[in-house]
């Protein structure tokens, strides 16, 4: 459920992104939505979230084939749900022309509020369909970031952009695309980046065992010597989330007032660090 409701906030701050400040200027910033764009602009008739449904079906069976059913499944629902956003955007709330009249805050603004909404939905191993899915079976293959596989994949879509709104703003829309891109990359970054420590104290069993059977994590720990004292100690290395190094640091100032913890931001993590 909570991996449910996070993906469905990430694709309703997309919708948001797109539907207010991109749409509205014709900045097909790649994607099937781009492609949506670009499409509606030859042929008005057919509606952004239309073709955005249609085009979407093309990818969904390769998903399934190539990264699995877990990402599939969640990448169709990701993909109608943003495409109904928007379509009911389009019937609630028409909206003919930009919110404001500047290109470059469209185009800012657009890219950073999808950026986020996308990297929410990448992290929990999903995607808004079209060519996420591509960037994402790029990094199954290739070790490179999803936003700069992201990048790659949409640069054929903003070059008929360009060609179908103009050079300028074709070039709009390749800066949204390379924004985007890291936008994405430093979303996940974020929601991936944990915490590790180095806790040098007196109370080491109990600050010991309060992190494993209190906060559910494991630890390592090293014999090392003072360079000062030339006293002995054990000191205890953990990795954790940042709300749980919180309670670390709480429940170890209560039981040494001299404890001394040393931490370091992680990116990454492999293996399971919590106990079970």
């Amino acid at each position: 459920m909570k991996r449910f409701l996070k993906i469905n906030f990430g694709v309703f701050i997309m919708a948001v992104g797109l539907y207010v400040f991109l749409i509205p200027q014709d900045l097909a910033v790649g994607g099937v939505t781009g492609l949506a764009m670009v499409v509606n602009n030859f042929f008005p008739i057919i509606s952004v979230g239309l073709v955005m449904i249609i085009a979407n079906i093309v990818l969904f069976i390769l998903a399934f084939i190539v990264i699995g059913k877990d990402f599939g499944g969640y990448t169709i629902y990701s993909s109608l749900l943003l495409s109904g956003m928007i379509y009911l955007f389009e019937m609630v709330y028409p909206i003919s022309q930009p919110l404001v009249d500047d290109l470059m805050i469209n185009l800012i603004y657009g890219v950073i509020i999808q950026g986020i909404g996308m990297g929410i939905i990448f992290y929990e191993n999903a995607s808004t369909g079209g060519t996420d899915i591509i960037a994402k079976i790029i990094t199954k293959f290739v070790n490179m970031e999803i936003g700069k596989a992201l990048l790659l994949a949409d640069f054929l879509i903003v070059m008929f952009a360009g060609i179908s709104f103009g050079f300028t703003l074709g070039l709009y829309a390749l800066l949204g695309v390379i924004v985007n891109a890291g936008v994405i990359d430093n979303v996940i970054a974020g929601l991936n980046k944990k915490m590790q420590l180095l806790i040098i104290t007196d109370k080491t069993d109990e600050i010991n065992e309060y992190i494993i059977n209190e906060i559910q994590r494991g630890t390592t720990l090293y014999t090392g010597k003072g360079g000062f004292s030339g006293k002995e100690k054990v000191i205890i290395s953990t990795i954790v989330s940042k709300r749980e190094y919180i309670k670390i640091k709480q429940y170890s100032r209560a039981m040494d007032d001299n404890v001394f913890i040393s931490i370091g931001f992680v990116n990454e993590v492999l293996g399971n660090y919590r106990i079970t």
